[in-house]
């Protein structure tokens, strides 16, 4: 195993995927600029620039890939994917149900996602579950260099429509990209194992759907993806050395599919649940997982951990709203007490 950073890893592992397969097109607004290494390998017809009309160039991504491409589309944001929102919810996650699944729409949406840098509402929010409700689409969240890479090759074999989210806190040059241009007062509080890590000399492809167990424990499960697992690992970590309470972290790396199965089993032993989730708290994950908990018959106590009004410019209150160390421990202690 080697080191590499989060965005490293998801250039390498896309030019792996790129150098394998000639039919996967890179397209998006400023991808010759932001992918240079990409574009430098393989040239203007697979790494394309796009006009700034995210609705034109996913619309053009559904029809490409329905003729045999395989589309890799930035979206630099996903605040902006709802400019586009009728291409991806309307046409590209229905085509296989309408067409009793003689078409499919082999396309990878790749956006950057979530806050952390002072650049309010519009522009660091994470919506994987307003997503994920949409039939036909699956949405993955990756945490760490490895998943990165894995979950791209994931996402490309697929073969449907794939939502893939990358977090600006672990990909470096969206930090510098986005957040520090010309403003000294920003600040970062990056989990360093999320944004370098070990990964694979050859990358293989991670399925979907299959969440990765970041930290053992059976008197409190803590579920989350994203930069909500390291939040949830450091939580976890203080909880063990002040009170000796030891709380599992599941990765779900993917939202869509849910791996329903190791939520179950691992509440089913500790019997708490508590949600760590960046995206909006009504009606999105952390209540999908809550609801799938009591389906399956479990019997826990439940908490979450989530965004709960839109996300604020000045970065001292957006500290406050996203999901932060000591709100998951002030949670994980009225779970315990109960």
């Amino acid at each position: 195993m080697r080191e590499l950073g989060f965005a490293a890893a998801i250039e390498e592992a896309l030019c792996q995927s790129m150098a394998e397969d000639e039919r996967i097109v890179v397209f998006g607004e400023d991808v010759p600029g932001l992918r240079m290494n990409l574009y430098t390998q393989f040239g203007e017809q697979r790494v394309r620039a796009a006009p700034i009309s995210e609705s034109a160039f996913l619309g053009a991504a559904v029809g490409a890939a329905m003729s045999g491409l395989r589309p890799v589309v930035e979206i630099m944001l996903i605040d902006f994917l709802p400019v586009a929102a009728d291409a991806l919810v309307n046409q590209a996650a229905k085509i296989e149900a309408f067409s009793g699944g003689r078409w499919r729409v082999p396309m990878v949406v790749r956006a950057a996602c979530g806050g952390g840098y002072g650049d309010g509402g519009q522009h660091e929010q994470a919506l994987w579950a307003w997503l994920a409700h949409i039939p036909g689409l699956s949405v993955v969240v990756p945490s760490t260099p490895a998943d990165a890479g894995g979950l791209l090759l994931g996402a490309l074999a697929d073969g449907g429509p794939v939502i893939y989210l990358e977090h600006k806190l672990l990909a470096d040059y969206w930090r510098d990209y986005l957040g520090s241009g010309g403003r000294p007062t920003v600040s970062y509080d990056v989990p360093k194992t999320g944004e370098t890590g070990p990964v694979p000399d050859t990358w293989a492809p991670i399925p979907l759907g299959r969440s990765a167990i970041r930290r053992e424990g059976t008197d409190l499960t803590m579920v989350s993806v994203g930069v909500g697992v390291h939040r949830a690992i450091e939580a976890a970590d203080r909880l063990a050395a002040e009170q000796g309470i030891q709380a599992g972290v599941i990765d779900l790396r993917s939202v869509q599919p849910l791996d329903r199965g190791a939520v179950w089993e691992a509440v089913g032993s500790s019997g708490r649940l508590l949600v760590v989730d960046e995206d909006y708290r009504d009606f999105g994950l952390s209540g999908e997982l809550a609801a799938t908990v009591l389906e399956a018959g479990v019997d826990a106590k439940f908490a979450r951990v989530c965004v709960e009004s839109t996300i604020p410019f000045d970065q001292r209150r957006e500290r406050h709203v996203l999901p932060n160390v000591d709100r998951i421990l002030s949670a994980a202690a009225t779970l315990l007490e109960a």
